[in-house]
């Protein structure tokens, strides 16, 4: 197996092009995600303002993964702002298709539980997994996230299939 180097770090608003070019090769990549091969679908001073917004965010991260000084992955938490809300993390991970089976969703992954433990205002972290995608159910449950609800219809196929989707979530204590 060939030996990768990448950085994980959080998403500055430089990066805007950059994340929105992997993006829109991921949503082309995978049928697990919501996103196509649309991407995004927002402007690079859209993503850049966001990304400065998120910066300033004690509840939301975006994390990129760099490789050669391109964006290969990332790794978001989203939550509200609304008091009643705000504990709650929504985890998204994204990660090109050449870089699969090198353990960078689950480095990422203990980066956003470590930012979520240093937030000191997320509590709970969860995300939605397709049924059909059992090495990621299988990755999650590993790092210690447990299946709440399997939601029947939770998604669809471009075709128009239903597919079952796992609620999974880990608490932050």
């Amino acid at each position: 197996m060939t030996e990768v180097e990448f950085t994980i770090r959080e998403a500055i608003p430089s990066d805007a092009a950059e994340i929105l070019r992997a993006l829109k090769i991921i949503g082309s990549q995978t049928p697990f995600l919501v996103m196509d091969e649309k991407g995004l679908e927002m402007t690079t001073d859209e993503m850049g303002d966001n990304l400065a917004n998120l910066y300033e965010s004690p509840n939301n991260v975006l994390m990129v993964a760099l490789a050669d000084g391109k964006v290969i992955g990332t790794a978001s938490v989203k939550a509200s702002s609304k008091q009643r809300m705000e504990h709650i993390g929504e985890i998204g991970i994204s990660i090109l298709q050449d870089y699969w089976g090198f353990g960078l969703g689950s480095l990422m992954m203990e980066e956003l539980i470590e930012w979520a433990k240093e937030s000191n205002v997320i509590r709970r972290l969860e995300l939605t997994v397709q049924h059909r995608n059992q090495r990621a159910v299988h990755v999650y449950e590993k790092i210690g996230f447990t299946t709440e609800a399997i939601m029947p219809r939770g998604a669809k196929t471009d075709d128009g299939e239903f597919l079952d989707v796992h609620l999974m979530s880990m608490m932050i204590d």
